[in-house]
């Protein structure tokens, strides 16, 4: 085996997260490529990977080789996209990381018609409840809400966005007036739950104000489309982006409520690492999101205008 083959495996042990989970993407024995990462620990020196069947860890020293492995297989990528035809086929591997909500009704299919038109290329899509880190789960392209704070990330915004407070009309019969964002302390509010906790911060901007609030309701879900059906059988009030809730908003189903009142950004981008190539099949992705987004999801509505069922 080569060092460009051993710097291939081991990226792929790193994704599959196992022994085992590699040995099944790679179609041969536990045995196999448990002998194949011995001999190639022995060949560098050093222990690349505390392991067992069902785990395994990356050591510092293996870490230091999958990210400049990574670098290295992307550059060979690029030199070899780089001696072809700038129209030739695409080819390679591209991993896709989004959130079930949106990866399920505009990632996949937007991927589904990039698959098509260009066969050579292999895509994964992993679907989370909450982002994954690229660098952590080995991802080429994240699906992210809000411009990442990670300088080492380029970011395309793919929609404009933001988050909506709403709920059905049948929850705001007989519930109690509901005219600041304060006042969302007496009110059932539906929280989409990321960390164990028994409340929520929501934090809402109006004209250079900024209030946040601690909200808390005894129906939460860790799914966002959990909670937005839970909002649309009249449990209480939610806090949801305009690309999942503007369906129902539109057809009376929920009701915006403090429409002057705006949360902050949550637009939607996709992200990849900074690095000196880009391989082509990573801008041709990202371009192609880019372009078929548009016209998926209505424009924003103009700030502060009351929709009623």
């Amino acid at each position: 085996m080569s060092a460009v083959d051993d710097l291939a495996f081991f990226q792929q042990l790193a994704r599959a997260g196992s022994l085992t989970g590699a040995a099944r993407e790679l179609g041969l024995s536990l045995s196999a490529v448990s002998k194949r990462l011995k001999l190639l620990e022995a060949r560098l020196g050093v222990q690349l990977a505390q392991r067992t069947t069902r785990s395994l860890s990356l050591t510092p020293e293996g870490e230091r080789y999958l990210a400049r492995g990574a670098a290295i297989l992307d550059d060979l990528a690029e030199l070899e996209d780089s001696l072809n035809d700038p129209d030739s086929a695409l080819t390679g591997r591209i991993c896709v990381n989004a959130t079930f909500g949106f990866g399920r009704r505009h990632i996949t299919p937007l991927l589904s018609e990039f698959a098509a038109r260009h066969p050579g290329l292999d895509i994964q899509l992993e679907l989370t409840n909450f982002p994954l880190s690229l660098s952590d789960a080995g991802g080429d392209i994240g699906i992210r809400i809000g411009m990442p704070p990670d300088s080492r990330l380029v970011a395309r915004r793919l929609l404009a966005n933001r988050r909506i407070l709403c709920a059905a009309p049948k929850y705001l019969q007989g519930a109690p007036p509901l005219a600041h964002p304060d006042d969302l302390a007496s009110h059932a509010c539906l929280i989409v739950r990321e960390i164990d906790s028994d409340y929520a911060l929501w934090r809402f901007e109006r004209g250079g104000e900024v209030r946040t609030v601690r909200v808390s309701g005894r129906l939460s879900s860790n799914d966002g489309e959990a909670v937005h059906r839970l909002a649309l059988d009249g449990h209480g009030i939610m806090l949801r982006s305009w690309w999942d809730a503007h369906e129902a908003l539109m057809r009376g189903d929920l009701v915006e409520l403090l429409p002057e009142w705006h949360n902050t950004g949550a637009d939607i981008y996709a992200v990849y690492a900074h690095r000196r190539h880009i391989p082509a099949r990573l801008r041709a992705c990202v371009a192609y999101l880019v372009e078929a987004m548009r016209g998926r999801v209505p424009p924003l509505p103009e700030q502060g205008r009351q929709r009623t069922a």
